[in-house]
């Protein structure tokens, strides 16, 4: 295959891939309800609150791992196959 074939058809799987994402607000299916109200409250929540994360579901990163290059360090398990 000639170079630019291959680079219409990278362009064009990646505007496919982009053309799928979400155009409007969930909500639940027709005749489907979302779920109860959580034991102890009042009002049940609705779809947004449902959709947010905990924090610990998706904690936030404290500290940088590496700040710079560093050499690895010889890892005892990588052995070749047998």
């Amino acid at each position: 295959m000639r170079i630019s074939v291959k680079i219409s058809l990278a362009l064009g799987c990646g505007l496919a891939v982009t053309a799928c994402g979400q155009r409007a607000d969930l909500e639940p299916l027709a005749g489907a309800a979302l779920p109860q109200a959580p034991y102890g409250t009042t009002a049940a929540p609705d779809a947004a609150q449902l959709l947010d994360l905990e924090t610990l579901a998706a904690p936030e990163r404290s500290v940088e791992l590496r700040r710079r290059s560093e050499e690895r360090q010889d890892d005892p398990f990588d052995l070749p196959p047998e």
